[in-house]
């Protein structure tokens, strides 16, 4: 058995019924175990939650030893960026479409929190990537992402050229819809409708996929996880670029703009029940054909 929780916050929009149901299950199970409740302060005024159990998003991670996620992935990737930094573990349960990161089902939801909460359950550490833009060797913005970061144009049906380097070696100037740089977790996102390669969470590995690029012979490529990217637009460019990560947060990029990015400091630790099963996911998600796909 492995630690147990006291704390729990809860981060979630109930925006319908079936959310809102779910974490009012979710509620009833914490407070049937005794453990002491948070909420993400917008979620306890819509669902009004008591007072005191309300706080923002930033101080969850100071005063609860765990995270639940109710929402779809898009959720999750928020709170990834947001609660990777602290450290403190968050699981997910699904109410989006696919559930690559919040996994735990709905129907499955009192099992599986039981199953946590007493410490039985599979830890997984997932890493971000930390992303700077720099404009005269003076930085300009930063983000981190869970997913990917991605240079797009900003405009549809114009193309961009850029270089890209990585550990100070130049790799390749490019012509093309622009660049996914992709996390394992993020293989399964973006970068796979792009043509990227699944790229299993435990490996140390980032994949660059290039969008729609103007040659036959781009294809993506893998890297080591510990590898420095840099990517310039090149003055070539007449559109005007735009960064992105996770599809939550972007940032302009101006030609001769350096983007820098590398593998964040502190990993987000993902908790999974005891039968978690990564191909499962897979094969559900991705409609694989299987006679042991249930």
């Amino acid at each position: 058995m492995q630690k147990t929780f006291h704390t729990i916050g809860i981060v979630g929009k109930p925006r319908n019924t079936e959310s809102a149901d779910t974490i009012r299950v979710l509620l009833s199970v914490l407070k049937d175990l005794k453990k002491t409740i948070r909420v993400q302060q917008t979620l306890g005024e819509e669902l009004d939650l008591p007072a005191d159990w309300q706080v923002q998003p930033e101080e969850l991670a100071e005063i609860c030893d765990l995270i639940i996620v109710v929402g779809g992935d898009g959720s999750m990737l928020n709170a990834g960026r947001l609660l990777a930094e602290s450290g403190v573990p968050v699981m997910g349960i699904n109410r989006g479409n696919l559930g690559f990161l919040t996994d735990i089902q709905p129907s499955k939801l009192v099992e599986s929190v039981h199953q946590i909460l007493t410490g039985h359950y599979r830890r997984a550490s997932r890493f971000l990537l930390s992303c700077e833009i720099y404009r005269e060797e003076k930085k300009i913005g930063s983000s981190t992402a869970l997913n990917d970061v991605v240079l797009f144009p900003g405009e549809i049906s114009r193309m961009i050229e850029f270089n890209v380097s990585v550990d100070g070696q130049h790799v390749y100037q490019q012509k093309s819809d622009g660049l996914i740089v992709a996390t394992p977790t993020g293989s399964t996102a973006y970068a796979l409708s792009g043509g990227g390669p699944i790229l299993h969470p435990k490996l140390d590995a980032i994949a660059l996929v290039p969008i729609c690029p103007h040659t036959l012979s781009s294809r993506p490529i893998v890297i080591d996880g510990q590898s420095k990217i840099e990517i310039r637009v090149t003055p070539a460019t007449e559109t005007s670029p735009q960064l992105s990560c996770d599809g939550q947060v972007q940032m302009a990029v101006t030609p001769a703009d350096s983007i820098r990015i590398e593998k964040a400091q502190k990993p987000l630790q993902l908790l999974h029940p005891v039968d978690y099963d990564y191909y499962h996911i897979l094969r559900t998600k991705l409609g694989w054909s299987s006679k042991n796909s249930s």
